[in-house]
C-alpha cells in the first residue's frame, strides 16, 4: 500500500492553498474550486498555523541579484488600527482596535528589538499585518516616490542597520529597519 506524503498544516480553509505570485514575488491564497484567488487569508483561516506555515517555507531574503542601483531596501513592522486605510490583514479579517491601541504594541515591538531581545525580522513573520510578513517585513528595493510619503522619508534618513522610531502612515504604524 502506499504512503500517502502528508501536506504541511497551512491553517487554511478547506480548498485553499499558498500558491507564489511570479509578477509580485511573493505568497498568495488560491481556492481551485472557487476560481478565487486573493493576497489576505480567506475567512475561516486559523492564523496561528498560517504563522508557522508562512514562516518555514515563504520567508526568503532577498539575494544580491535583487538589488538595484539609485534606490534603498528596507524592511518593516506594521500595527494597523480600525483608522487604517485597510482595517485587515493577513492576521486578523478585521482590525477593531484603536490607534492608541496599536500605539502600546508597536511601542512594546519597539523595546524588544532595542533590547536586543529579537529583530525586526524575527518580530515581523508572526506580528506584522503586511504581506511582506512573511519575508520578515523586508520590502525589497524601492526608489523616491514609491512608498507613501513619511514612510519613505523615515526610511531615506535611515543609515544601512539603523532602526526607525514610530512612523505614522495611513497604513497605520511602522517600525522601518534599513536594510542597504
Amino acid at each position: 500500500m502506499a504512503r500517502r506524503l502528508q501536506q504541511p498544516e497551512t491553517g487554511l480553509p478547506p480548498g485553499w492553498e499558498v500558491r507564489h505570485s511570479q509578477s509580485k514575488n511573493l505568497p498568495y491564497y488560491f481556492n481551485a474550486a472557487g476560481k478565487d484567488s486573493r493576497w489576505e487569508p480567506p475567512p475561516g483561516t486559523d492564523t496561528e498555523k498560517l504563522k508557522v506555515y508562512m514562516a518555514t517555507y515563504h520567508s526568503r531574503p532577498l539575494a544580491a541579484e535583487d538589488r538595484q542601483p539609485g534606490k534603498i531596501r528596507a524592511a518593516h513592522l506594521l500595527v494597523k488600527h480600525r483608522d487604517s486605510r485597510r482595517p485587515s490583514s493577513w492576521r486578523e479579517a478585521q482590525v477593531t482596535r484603536s490607534k492608541e491601541e496599536a500605539l502600546e504594541i508597536i511601542k512594546g515591538h519597539e523595546q524588544r528589538i532595542k533590547s536586543g531581545e529579537i529583530s525586526l525580522g524575527q518580530l515581523a513573520l508572526t506580528e506584522s499585518d503586511c504581506s511582506s510578513a512573511r519575508k520578515q517585513g523586508d520590502l525589497g528595493y524601492f526608489g523616491r516616490g514609491d512608498m507613501q510619503k513619511e514612510f519613505e522619508d523615515a526610511a531615506f534618513a535611515l543609515r544601512p542597520g539603523e532602526i526607525s522610531g514610530v512612523v505614522d502612515t495611513a497604513s497605520g504604524l511602522h517600525l522601518i529597519e534599513r536594510l542597504e
